[in-house]
């Protein structure tokens, strides 16, 4: 069984609404120890992939899929990439103009947007100064590490 970002949500969802203050789960190659720690919520979470136990008599498992290559951009561009796994948003809040648009100018601190993960709100910097060329995550999406939320081609050449 694989865990997908929509199960992890879910069991966060669960967590904040419960009592508890640890959840330690243990699938077949998956073992997520998450752990309330105070006012700050859920700020503890360790993720540990290991090849599964098998019987002697049990049939070979498939090899785990590769990882995905990293999403391609053009020559001279920089993909900016999300700090951590969460929801992408483009504006501060709901109804308000996103902190970036294309053709936008940003300098390597700009806040470009935020991602949200398990209700604390993370800024994503810019990275580098130039200028935005395109977004290629949607505003409210679900976003990997590996994502490329936005391409900026730098001031001044290629990086």
């Amino acid at each position: 069984m694989d865990l997908t970002p929509d199960d992890l949500r879910d069991v966060l969802h669960a967590l904040d609404s419960s009592g508890l203050d640890e959840l330690h789960l243990e699938l077949a190659d998956l073992t997520l120890t998450v752990r309330r720690e105070g006012a700050a919520g859920w700020t503890v979470e360790q993720q540990v992939l290991r090849s599964p136990v098998l019987d002697r008599d049990a049939e070979p498992v498939a090899a785990p899929a590769p990882e995905r290559a990293p999403a391609e951009v053009p020559a001279g561009t920089v993909a900016v990439h999300p700090p951590l796994l969460g929801t992408f948003y483009r504006a501060p809040r709901p109804g308000e103009p996103p902190f970036v648009e294309v053709g936008d100018e940003v300098a390597e601190d700009t806040v470009v947007g935020i991602v949200e993960t398990m209700k604390m709100m993370t800024p994503v910097h810019a990275g580098v100064a130039g200028t935005v060329t395109e977004f290629r995550t949607d505003n409210g999406t679900f976003a990997e590490t590996d994502a490329v939320l936005l391409v900026v081609a730098p001031s001044g050449g290629p990086a």
